[in-house]
């Protein structure tokens, strides 16, 4: 009796949560922390010149790069997610994902010798969070049984953990870098990636193994759900095909255009996605009902690729907004432009518990938002904060006499900026918007994805992130003072689209609802 009242406790350790949902979340703090450190000094880092110590690219350049670069990350949850399963397991997948984007961090630093090392870490950053992104939130959903109304409260908080290393970093970089340079800025993510591999090996794996015991999992966490025999030959190909390109683009032999990319880039992943869908689908040994939440995942896929190609601006189109049209002068102190991407992360810390609260307390009363209207909601705040922006821009242009005066009095630095308040308030919506989009769509993609391929649907569900940052990229290349007459239709086009989006949604709930149970 006594022992069983201990394990109890263990399950309910943290905050009523799992024991291990603590170390998990302090993992995914410090791994978010290296990310979002450098996430927004990307594109002014490639677009700045060469004499402040830039790559003297062009906006439409930098913002591709940098949203190629941010769908890559999510786009190499899905080959993560097959190693996890058929090679490493959860436990070493992490592991190794850990030392990778440490060891992208340090090249990134280490660029201010010798150029090309920038782009050599942007692809360890990738690699790395392809096998630790996907395998972390499906170790959070390995404690709690499916129907456990726990769970959504507990992946809101795991979302929360992410957002104080969001909050933290810019702050950091955003100083070291006005301070003392871009690398040390860039350096900083590498330091926070190493804590995050000390807490993972000696807090969350002990963690999880006297959870498993004690309590115990559905589902192995440190080995292979089903171990293929020929996943190290194909792990061993891509890289040979990785390095190959990496050799002939720095060589000079092949000429790689960013924009152009990216525009490829885009329905090249969504028929990747529709034909490994149909894999899945039709090749693969699922039940009716498995094959019944395929269908689910895929409405609820593109619903939420319409919402990242908005959201993911907050590092291309808001962060030009920031930049060049903002107010940033407190107390005869100028904000550096990266602090303003806390602000997201500070109303996730503020509004995660009230958020996971709602969901907690609407459940306890049979009143429980179903997944399509908490969706339609996110897109629905997304929106709200995109018309704000509209009309913060249209508001600008007409203090300054238009798009042509105001270019000109941008430039000669004497225009009536914009101030910080249309970033505050607006970032407030798209926070909203995602607390009731995220954390709910990692939360029911646990929930339906069939055991045997658990990571990859996981991974499949980051590459709509993937498809809304290539997105974001390109829509964020023409937000430059060359196109101020056109930012504010740029904007109102994006609010017409997650309205419109939001709307189907609601006409398709009764028959997903369906499907749902």
């Amino acid at each position: 009796m006594q022992e069983k009242q201990k394990n109890q406790e263990l399950d309910r350790a943290f905050l009523g949560h799992p024991k291990p949902l603590f170390a998990l979340s302090a993992t995914e703090l410090w791994e978010r922390f290296s990310f979002y450190g450098i996430r927004p000094l990307l594109v002014l880092f490639m677009s700045a010149t060469l004499l402040s110590g830039g790559l003297g690219m062009s906006k439409e350049e930098a913002a591709a790069i940098a949203g190629i670069f941010g769908g890559c990350i999510y786009l190499a949850a899905l080959p993560g997610g097959w190693i996890a399963d058929n090679f490493l397991g959860q436990k070493r997948a992490v592991f190794i994902g850990c030392i990778l984007i440490a060891l992208g961090h340090l090249s990134i630093a280490l660029s201010y010798f010798n150029a090309p090392l920038f782009f050599v870490g942007l692809a360890l950053i990738v690699l790395g969070t392809g096998l630790f992104k996907t395998c972390s939130s499906v170790m959070v959903g390995m404690m709690y049984d499916k129907n456990d109304p726990r769970r959504d409260s507990g992946f809101t908080i795991f979302y929360m953990g992410i957002n104080i290393g969001g909050f933290l970093a810019p702050l950091v970089t955003g100083f070291l870098q006005t301070e003392y340079g871009w690398h040390l800025g860039f350096g900083a993510g590498g330091i926070g990636m190493l804590i995050a591999l000390v807490i993972f090996a000696f807090k969350a794996v002990p963690d999880f193994k006297e959870f498993n015991e004690k309590v115990g999992m559905d589902e192995a966490w440190d080995k292979a759900t089903k171990y293929n025999k020929n996943a190290p030959y194909f792990i061993a190909v891509f890289f040979v095909v990785l390095v190959g390109v990496a050799i002939l683009s720095i060589s000079g032999a092949i000429n790689l255009n960013p924009v152009a990319i990216a525009k490829s880039m885009t329905m090249v992943i969504l028929w990747c996605a529709g034909l490994y869908f149909l894999y899945l689908f039709f090749l693969t040994s699922l039940t009716k009902d498995e094959k019944k939440n395929l269908v689910l995942f895929v409405v609820l896929f593109f619903a939420a690729a319409v919402f990242w190609s908005v959201f993911e601006q907050q590092y291309t189109t808001y962060n030009f907004f920031a930049d060049r049209l903002t107010d940033k002068m407190v107390f005869n102190y100028e904000i550096p432009t990266v602090w303003f991407q806390s602000i997201n992360s500070l109303f996730i810390i503020l509004l995660a518990p009230v958020i996971g609260a709602i969901w907690v307390y609407l459940a306890k009363k049979n009143l429980e938002l179903s997944s399509l209207t908490k969706f339609s909601l996110g897109l629905v705040g997304a929106g709200m904060g995109f018309l704000l922006m509209a009309l913060a821009t249209s508001s600008l242009l007409s203090n300054n006499g238009g798009a042509e005066s105001a270019t000109s009095a941008i430039a000669a630095g004497n225009a009536a900026l914009a101030s910080p308040w249309w970033l505050v308030v607006s970032l407030l919506f798209l926070t909203l918007g995602e607390l009731c989009l995220s954390p709910v769509g990692l939360s029911i993609m646990t929930k339906i994805a069939p055991k045997i391929i658990k990571s990859q649907v996981m991974g499949l569900w980051f590459v709509s992130i993937s498809v809304g940052n290539v997105l974001a990229g390109l829509i964020g290349g023409h937000a430059n003072e060359e196109n101020l007459a056109t930012l504010p239709d740029l904007f109102y086009q994006c609010v017409w689209i997650l309205f419109g989006v939001a709307v189907v949604l609601l006409i398709l709930k009764k028959f997903i609802k369906k499907l749902e149970k």
